[in-house]
Formats: C-alpha cells, structure tokens, sequence
C-alpha cells in the first residue's frame, strides 16, 4: 500500500512538472516535454493523454502540439476575486505606467524566489518587456531589494541565509544597504539581472501593515538613469500605498 500511494505521488508530481513547463512557452511537442522533464515519451504520451482527456492541456491536431486547455482558466476564474493583487492593482497599474511611460510589473515573494504576477507594457518603441509569471531569484533587481527590505526581521535573516544565492555575492554590503532602502521607501537597480534594464520599486502594504508585494517601473538603463529613478520614486511609492490601501 505504501508503495501504491508512493507511486501516485510520483505521478502527481510528474504531471505538474508537464504543467509548468508551459509557465515558459505556449506550445510544447511532445518530444520536447519529454526531455524538458527528463522523462521517457511513452510516459509522457500517456500523462498527456490523460491531462488533454480531462482539459488541462489541449492538442492541436495540424501541429501535434500542446497547449495549456480551458480547465486551467477555470481554475485561474476563481483566484480573480476581490482580495487578488493582480486584479485590484491593474487600473492603478495602467495608470502609473502612462504616467511614467515605462513598464510596470507586480511581483509576489513565492518561498526563496519572486514571481511576476501582473504586468502592464510600456507603449514606447524601445521598452522592456515583462511576461507575467516569470521566477526570478531574490538576491538581485529592484522588486528583490524591497521583498527582503521590508520583510519581517526574523523572516529577512532566513532570506538573507539562502544557500541558493551565489558564493560571490556580497552578504555583508546587502545587508548595509538594507536599511538605506527601508529609509527611503524605495530601491533601485541598474543592469543587476539583465543588460541594459534598470527598475524602481516600491512595497505594498496591505491595511492591516502586512507587507504584501512589489511594484516596479522597469525600462532601458539608459532612459532610466538613478537620477530619473529619483524622480519617479515618489510616484511608484505613491501608487504602491493606493493599491496596498485596497487590499486586506
């Protein structure tokens, strides 16, 4: 019996491996599922099969290629509800971003990583392009500074002690720097993660003072100088409390 309930486990597991994989493109072969997740094709011809018959994944027939079906959307339905930060930050999203001209995301802190949860375009020519649900680590990036900045102390220290981080990076000048981003209310960075991008960020606080996310105004590093971050800083902090004041 133990071993039954090991090897449905097993398979549970595998399944939302082939889910996720979508978290990082539309489409899938099948082949290239197989080996994204290491697994043998006839593993994950039956997995697909079983997921399409219940309308988690679709094929289309002209392609023979996956993509995610209806169900997840239905399930997707019932998060947008009136406490979901995505939902409620999007008019005030849209509003910042023609403000400023520049990108805006909203990013949640999942575990030891941050994961965009909303984003709204900049319209300009050159811009930087955020696509929502994208992972990414916390020891770099604007959004990072203020998830970890602004945490809790005792849940900072366990960030802070992340094995993941690089042996390289500079605990000690982090550390430093934290309390200069809590006096501002702001952090920034410029071509931390991605060449050529720089970004601002705000934390969002929820009503009850619950640190809740972070809004950032990303764009080109060379439009968005530290000094034009400066000047933009009161806005992001601005927009950042209206949309905290909305959430419980």
């Amino acid at each position: 019996m133990a071993e039954d309930g090991k090897s449905t486990v097993r398979a549970v597991e595998r399944a939302l491996d082939l889910l996720l994989c979508f978290t990082e493109r539309r489409e899938w072969a099948m082949t290239e599922l197989a080996e994204q997740v290491g697994l043998h094709k006839s593993t994950v011809h039956r997995m697909l099969a079983t997921l399409e018959q219940r309308g988690f994944v679709a094929r289309d027939a002209a392609s023979d290629r996956y993509r995610l079906g209806l169900r997840i959307w239905e399930l997707s339905a019932n998060m947008s509800g009136a406490d979901d930060p995505a939902v409620i930050g999007l008019p005030e999203m849209e509003r910042l971003r023609d403000l400023l001209g520049e990108t805006v995301s909203l990013y949640l802190r999942d575990g030891n990583e941050r994961i965009r949860i909303q984003a709204v375009q900049s319209i300009q020519a050159i811009r930087r392009v955020a696509p929502i649900g994208a992972r990414l680590p916390l020891y770099v990036g604007a959004s990072s500074k203020v998830l970890i900045a602004f945490e809790e102390p005792e849940r900072r220290e366990e960030l802070l002690q992340d094995a993941s981080w690089p042996a390289q990076f500079d605990r000690a000048q982090y550390r430093e720097q934290l309390e200069e981003w809590r006096a501002l209310g702001y952090a920034m960075s410029v071509e931390e993660r991605e060449q050529g991008a720089a970004a601002v960020a705000a934390p969002i606080f929820s009503r009850t003072g619950k640190l809740v996310a972070a809004l950032s105004v990303s764009g080109p590093s060379n439009r968005l100088t530290p000094e034009k971050m400066r000047e933009q800083a009161p806005a992001v902090k601005e927009a950042a409390k209206r949309l905290g004041s909305m959430l419980k």
